[in-house]
């Protein structure tokens, strides 16, 4: 079988998320699996860490087999050995990165948002059109082993008709004075693209539209939980993005739902992410591995608060959890991000087509989008299709 090497740029390379999920988890073990079988060739990525913090470059390139890398991106955009470029650094360079690596002809693949607003995505995508390239967004969430049940659960009928969802996702973000944060600081200004709502709401689209169906409106509602924050320098700055959001959401399909984002959070509940459905047969709870389900014959009939004359000795959290079972898992764990890179590298190899293009990114931007003019107006306001 031939061996076809694949170049691809990292650019973004020293972030958390391309560093570990993208590189480490997902591309590295494909180089050290001997690369993707497809259409009878041996696909091998060659990879270019892209960044702008030499120190840095040069740990993430010797810890991952002492990879090529280049602080230069137009250099890198110029070397015709590289045919795929993925942007994961600031949200708020996106669009021109994006459209530079468009001219240089390369593929592209995405992090979220794709770009700041929808009017730039549509230029994206007419400039990816225009230049025959392929292009994909990251949509890692759709692979996640407890969404993948729950969308199951959904297609097979077990659940029956939708009545409500909840989303609900976050934890505690440091702020920095007493404990160094576990967010860059970029994520909280609004000149580098911050906030939770360009953040998270481009994930929470596709995941609400593939397990359940097309969006028809929303409302939103946002707020700053933590208005003064320390930078990576030790200096103090003002937060002027939200870092909370609660937002309803009504389906074509008549049901109703809510999603509840927030880094000003602590967690108490199955996982740091967990979507609960609940339809006329049955409920079911994903979290990122687990899932759980409650049928209707096992829904215990409750008829109210448990409380008496003295202390209570009624049922309580815990006791309703063994109400719930847990689905098994069915098929071997593979990394979200790894399925995106596998889809990806196929459609730009073999034409094999991929789901989750620029279109798909740019309605997911149209849900953040949406819910910023909600929250700034108080309206309602319609997911339309674009």
């Amino acid at each position: 079988m031939s061996i076809k090497n694949l170049g691809i740029i990292l650019h973004g390379a020293t972030g958390r998320i391309t560093s570990t999920q993208h590189l480490r988890n997902a591309l590295i073990p494909i180089i050290e699996e001997g690369g993707l079988n497809i259409n009878n060739s041996t696909v091998m990525p060659k990879i270019l860490l892209v960044g702008r913090n030499e120190k840095r470059l040069q740990e993430i390139a010797k810890t991952n087999n002492n990879l090529k890398w280049t602080t230069n991106i137009d250099s890198a955009l110029t070397d015709d050995s590289y045919s795929i470029f993925f942007d994961g650094a600031a949200t708020g360079q996106r669009f021109n990165t994006l459209i530079n690596a468009i001219n240089s002809g390369k593929h592209i693949y995405t992090e979220k948002p794709v770009a700041s607003k929808v009017s730039d995505g549509l230029k994206l995508l007419n400039q990816a059109e225009a230049a025959n390239i392929k292009h994909g967004a990251v949509e890692d969430k759709l692979y996640l082993p407890g969404f993948i049940k729950l969308a199951n659960l959904i297609e097979t009928g077990f659940i029956g008709r939708i009545c409500s969802f909840r989303l609900e996702f976050g934890w505690w973000v440091f702020d920095g004075k007493s404990t160094p944060s576990q967010r860059p600081s970029w994520n909280y200004r609004k000149s580098t693209g911050g906030g939770i709502l360009s953040d998270m709401h481009p994930h929470w689209r596709y995941v609400i539209e593939n397990i359940l169906g097309p969006i028809r409106n929303i409302t939103s509602s946002t707020s700053t939980s933590q208005p003064e924050r320390i930078d990576e320098n030790g200096k103090q700055f003002l937060v002027d993005v939200e870092d909370s959001s609660t937002t309803l959401v009504e389906l074509e399909n008549g049901a109703h739902g809510s999603i509840l984002s927030s880094w000003a959070t602590r967690v108490r509940r199955d996982d740091l992410v967990t979507f609960q459905v609940d339809g006329t047969k049955a409920s079911a709870v994903a979290g990122l591995r687990r899932c759980w389900v409650q049928s209707e014959q096992e829904t215990p009939k409750v008829t109210g608060f448990d409380l008496g004359r003295n202390a209570n000795k009624g049922k309580d959290g815990l006791d309703y959890l063994q109400d719930w079972k847990e689905i098994s898992d069915t098929s071997p764990y593979i990394n979200p991000y790894r399925v995106g890179w596998e889809g990806f590298i196929s459609n730009v190899v073999a034409d094999v087509p991929f789901k989750s293009d620029l279109r798909e990114g740019i309605r997911d931007l149209q849900l953040a989008e949406a819910s910023f003019k909600s929250a700034k107006e108080h309206i309602w306001v319609p997911l339309t299709k674009i």
